[in-house]
């Protein structure tokens, strides 16, 4: 991985309804048209925290983005966080993980071990259905366009600020 490269990770389980959502909107940034973006890789995860943590090694500038439960919002919300600046709340993301160290772990370990990229943003899109053979519900798919956007939008302006 080039240190001027851009990592987007999108993490879930493809066949578990909502915990999809990660997955989707890695696969809609990777199919976007062109834009005015630094040179750009995007992956799939499933999600296992210590293989988060090799798959962002050596990046300068990574967004992730995973389904997250916080029993207080809307499903289709979307949360932000800044993980350099700020811990991510971790119960939000580890209600639904079927890993004993999920996204907010992983970032977590990272800031402790000081290898957290220079630049590190979590999106999270609330959901609710993760029953296996399901597929994400209508609220979820609408979030998962507005945050693929969100995203390209936000490497864009960063690429911009960096020029």
């Amino acid at each position: 991985m080039s240190m001027d490269e851009t990592l987007v990770i999108g993490v879930g389980q493809e066949h578990r309804g909502d915990d999809a959502a990660g997955l989707l909107v890695a696969r809609r940034v990777a199919g976007a048209p062109p834009r005015n973006l630094p040179a750009l890789r995007v992956v799939e995860h499933g999600g296992d925290g210590m293989d988060l943590l090799l798959a962002w090694e050596g990046a300068r500038s990574v967004v992730v983005v995973d389904a997250v439960v916080s029993g207080g919002h809307r499903v289709g919300d979307v949360h932000r966080f800044d993980a350099r600046r700020d811990p991510l709340p971790s119960a939000l993301f580890a209600a639904h993980s079927t890993h004993a160290l999920g996204v907010a772990d992983a970032i977590e370990l990272a800031r402790a071990m000081e290898r957290l990229p220079a630049r590190m943003v979590v999106y999270g899109i609330e959901s609710a259905c993760f029953d296996t053979g399901s597929r994400p519900g209508p609220e979820v798919l609408a979030a998962v366009d507005t945050v693929a956007e969100r995203v390209l939008d936000e490497i864009e302006g960063a690429a911009a600020r960096d020029a």
